[in-house]
């Protein structure tokens, strides 16, 4: 108190000696904190303004890119008190590039209640004290630097005086570590230059040993020649601190959410109790026994039947595999177990990512993996006796024929679209499904939408599910409802080249490939949501893969398939232990060219076929 009366007893002679005088109003004497530019200044410290601090935590959702400029403005005035700003707010600033579409999702909102939790807890920087000596720690991670200025107290503790740190742009995260350590130091230097320039010395502390030798380096990039010059105007020692033990730097450029992903390997027991059965079914005791031995194998142990297949078989990791034809892939025998044969049915058909689909559907995806004897028999039966499917699915009925539509020549070339209405109201107000269907492969894309969706929501629909995956078709396929005659869709189609092909008025069924989705659409979601029906948009996307994961009569081939040339993993077919053959981009593509060329007389004929059927 003596040391601050004297200081205002100088203040006061020099203001009376130059005739200045002040508003006791706005004056405060002996006051232990005061607020000076957004700030609040007293002998402990530096803290940030409770109102402004407040005022952000108190800011409602941002509901678009003005919004969230004007709450991270406000924010990012705060960030030298809290320690890895920059990684929290990452996720937002993405959002605010020219290319963004501003689309507002659950890793964005997590992020800005992180920012809005965090600033309430930020410490109290310390004053700087230009007499005494500063440090500087600073750290790079893969997504972004930062650094923290420190200064030793009377007490011999080391107190921040300021937090900084950024996100690295894409080409600064191609740096390599070296590089990427340099710039968090150059970063430092700038943002302490008014307290670290000049004679007096600093250390910098780094986890990197490397730059302690850095500026001795007889082989430099011309990068690290302007940067070593920077760093020639400062009189600073650059000493390590490992990662464990700088963990001030560390926090401010690393968040355990923006290091990069371990890899781990997901597996199922399904295969370990396939081995384990092998034991137990005298019928391939033997061939197992013969393909596993090594000089003392015997073909008396095998019956006539395995012998005669003995070039189909093949034993690798514990598991006896089958090829049907040699240009087909292998399948896992499944031993005599009818536990483990109704316990993959059971997945194939009944999981909400099969289904429920049909006997000819559930036996090509089980074939695709398993074998064993009578294995028809045993789907037949099976999907023939399922509860769920006898109680929801109706009995089927003919249809008229329909007109036919030419036959795209690739993917997503020609596609149909239509509405799904009548559903019970999920807890989004969503009474309806918009189907879009790709007519040569057969995959499907689905989108909730309510009763009242109008042109402009289905646009956006459309470039959600479609677009982004697909790009956009030559053709499209559609009814004649309002919501895809309005002008703004015309107005669409014209600027980006689409014609628009209208069915029949009243007469829906000429669409016949939507709406044979349709009812095997609707036929799914009763089975999948039969104990809770307004469930079914969360059901959404795994009936949707269920259908695309299917094989279509039409086409022989899995919609998954024809769009990638791969078959994707699912619970029943995640194997430890082996990895999936994957073509090359070339041979790929080559394949899917085949592939679709052969299909295309194929699906001509079945056209023909269904037109030529009487109802």
């Amino acid at each position: 108190m003596e040391v601050h009366l004297g200081h205002l007893r100088r203040v006061l002679e020099v203001m009376r000696a130059n005739k200045l005088y002040a508003n006791i109003d706005n004056c405060v004497f002996a006051s232990p904190e005061i607020k000076v530019l957004g700030c609040f200044i007293s002998n402990v410290g530096v803290r940030a303004d409770p109102e402004k601090v407040k005022a952000v935590a108190a800011w409602p959702t941002p509901q678009s890119q003005k919004d969230l400029r004007k709450c991270l403005g406000l924010a990012n005035y705060l960030l030298k008190y809290r320690a890895g700003y920059a990684g929290l707010a990452r996720p937002l600033s993405e959002l605010l590039k020219n290319d963004s579409d501003w689309r507002w999702e659950r890793q964005h909102q997590d992020a800005f209640e992180s920012i809005k939790a965090s600033l309430p807890q930020a410490p109290v920087l310390a004053l700087p004290d230009e007499t005494k000596p500063f440090s500087v720690v600073c750290d790079a991670s893969d997504y972004a630097i930062g650094c923290a200025l420190l200064q030793t107290d009377a007490d011999g503790h080391e107190r921040v005086i300021s937090f900084q740190s950024r996100q690295l742009k894409a080409a600064k995260r191609n740096y390599p570590v070296h590089d990427k350590e340099l710039l968090a130091m150059k970063y430092a230097l700038v943002k302490f230059r008014v307290h670290l320039l000049g004679f007096r010395p600093f250390v910098i502390y780094t986890d990197h040993a490397s730059l302690r030798t850095a500026t001795n380096s007889p082989h430099l990039s011309q990068r690290m020649a302007r940067w070593l010059s920077f760093f020639a105007e400062y009189n600073f020692r650059v000493e390590c601190k490992p990662g464990k033990i700088n963990v001030l730097a560390d926090a401010l450029s690393r968040r355990p959410d923006y290091e990069l992903a371990h890899i781990t390997r997901v597996t199922t027991d399904l295969y370990d109790r396939i081995r384990m059965a092998y034991r137990n079914d005298e019928s391939l005791a033997s061939l197992v026994r013969y393909l596993t031995a090594d000089k003392e194998a015997k073909s008396e142990w095998l019956s006539p039947r395995q012998r005669s297949r003995l070039h189909r078989y093949e034993w690798q990791d514990g598991l006896l595999y089958y090829r049907v034809e040699p240009h087909e892939p292998q399948r896992v025998v499944v031993p005599n177990d009818e536990d483990l044969k109704f316990g993959i049915l059971q997945e194939a058909h009944d999981a909400p990512s099969s289904g429920h689909l049909g006997r000819e559907k559930t036996f090509l995806s089980v074939s695709q993996a398993f074998w064993w004897t009578h294995m028809y028999k045993w789907v037949a039966r099976y999907v023939k006796t399922c509860e769920t499917c006898q109680r929801v699915k109706p009995a089927g009925h003919a249809s008229a024929p329909l007109q036919s539509l030419p036959v795209p020549v690739d993917c997503w070339k020609l596609m149909s679209l239509d509405f799904v209405f009548g559903l019970p109201a999920d807890d989004h107000g969503n009474t309806g499904i918009l189907v879009f269907v790709c007519r040569l492969s057969k995959m499907v894309h689905l989108a909730p939408v309510p009763d009242t969706v109008t042109g402009e929501q289905a646009a956006r629909l459309f470039v959600d599910s479609v677009f982004r995956h697909h790009g956009l078709p030559e053709t499209f396929v559609s009814d004649r409802e309002p919501r895809f005659t309005a002008a703004f869709w015309q107005k669409l189609f014209q600027l980006l080249g689409t014609r628009l092909h209208m069915s029949t008025a009243d007469h829906p069924q000429t669409d016949g490939q939507t709406e044979r989705v349709n009812r095997v659409l609707e036929d799914t979601l009763r089975s999948v949501c039969a104990a809770a029906p307004r469930t079914w948009s969360e059901r959404l996307p795994v009936v949707e893969f269920a259908l695309n994961n299917a094989v279509h009569a039409s086409t022989g081939f899995t919609p998954f398939y024809l769009n990638g040339m791969r078959h994707p993993l699912v619970p029943l077919t995640l194997r430890g232990g082996t990895e999936s053959s994957i073509l090359s981009g070339g041979e790929a593509r080559k394949a899917l060219s085949s592939e679709v060329s052969d299909l295309r007389p194929v699906s001509a004929r079945k056209q023909v076929e269904s037109l030529s059927t009487p109802g």
